[in-house]
């Protein structure tokens, strides 16, 4: 049986631009079968747009929280999301705001 997919927003702060977050989460996302994408913010932070089982978010959560090595994540703030049919097959880096 299936789990119910939701759709959140993760907002990703610290030093998270320029040190390859977005691809880290590519990967995250493509290895946890995760739909949405993820951008750079103009504010600094990085936003992360998923659609995903309530499993798949524990996941990424955690890796979000941990990012690649030369990234120092200082929060993670994470809202629901209203599910986007365009974004949910697929992960992709969208463009900088």
């Amino acid at each position: 049986m299936a789990s119910e997919t939701l759709a959140k927003r993760f907002y990703v702060s610290g030093t998270v631009q320029g040190v390859g977050f977005r691809f880290f989460v590519e990967r995250v996302a493509a290895r946890l079968n995760v739909s949405g994408y993820v951008k750079n913010c103009f504010d600094g932070r990085v936003e992360v747009y998923a659609i995903a089982s309530p499993e798949q978010f524990d996941v990424l959560r955690s890796e979000l929280a941990r990012g690649p090595r030369m990234a120092h994540v200082f929060r993670v703030d994470e809202v629901d999301a209203e599910r986007v049919p365009e974004y949910a097959n697929g992960f992709t880096i969208e463009r900088d705001d």
